[in-house]
């Protein structure tokens, strides 16, 4: 049985095609501004059996698909992917462009309890895109330019939108914009861990996905701050729409 998982996000929209179970395609491609047509770009040629919605604009994608589509939520979508990558995890922070979210699974891998924050863009991917864009930091080597920092300052905004001001007034003052780079990913790390620490970590192996798990910066910054490894799966932006996949496998 083929089955196709979707989520479409608010930065990205991403496919993962399973057979019988087994991963055998994934593609990925920007939102833009018509976000049901880029999926259907994505799903071009496709033949599958069970086709599940995900992210953003599922229901977007369901009100023009109908019969066609159903739909599943990212929290589901996340820990069914994620699980399914990373067995041994049990706690799964997810940040993506526009939202974090904190999800505990119990033994089987079934969703126990989660939290989300989805109201304020700080501490999640649209916040490191303005505040990279602001210090002139193309977004892909923005971690890395920020592990060369020297000095950590402290960033006091707690709004994305005050936080790039903030910053324009240290780039006036004179600051390295390496080091300030470094306190913005500090800020984001500080925020996640925040998260994280309202659920029980006691000996949990937690797992890091979404858009902002390839950020090398922040995935140090979480594994000084909690002492742990912090176990980020090969592509962790593709883990929804995986997750989405096998659950549609299963119906």
């Amino acid at each position: 049985m083929r089955c196709a998982g979707i989520d479409l996000g608010s930065r990205t929209i991403e496919v993962v095609i399973v057979e019988d179970g087994q991963l055998v395609a994934s593609r990925q491609a920007e939102t833009g501004f018509e976000p049901v047509k880029q999926a259907e770009n994505l799903l071009a040629g496709e033949h599958c059996d069970y086709l599940l919605a995900t992210g953003y604009g599922r229901h977007l994608f369901e009100t023009t698909h109908g019969a066609d589509s159903q739909t599943v939520t990212e929290i589901k979508a996340v820990a069914a992917g994620c699980r399914a990558l990373l067995p041994d995890v049990d706690v799964i922070l997810d940040i993506g462009g526009q939202d974090s979210k904190v999800i505990a699974l119990n033994p089987e891998g079934r969703v126990r309890k989660f939290e989300m924050n989805d109201r304020c863009a700080a501490g999640t991917g649209k916040f490191l895109e303005l505040t990279a864009m602001s210090l002139g930091f193309p977004l892909d080597r923005f971690g890395q330019e920020a592990l060369k920092a020297r000095k950590d300052i402290q960033i006091n905004s707690m709004c994305a939108v005050f936080a790039e001001s903030e910053v324009t007034s240290m780039v006036g003052r004179g600051e390295n914009r390496l080091d300030i780079a470094f306190g913005l990913h500090r800020s984001i790390a500080n925020r996640a861990v925040s998260m994280l620490k309202r659920f029980s970590l006691s000996g949990a192996t937690i797992g890091f996905v979404g858009g902002v798990a390839w950020n090398p910066c922040v995935c140090r910054l979480l594994e000084e701050q909690l002492k742990t490894t912090v176990l980020v799966p090969e592509n962790p932006q593709m883990v929804g729409a995986y997750g989405a996949a096998l659950i549609a496998s299963e119906l």
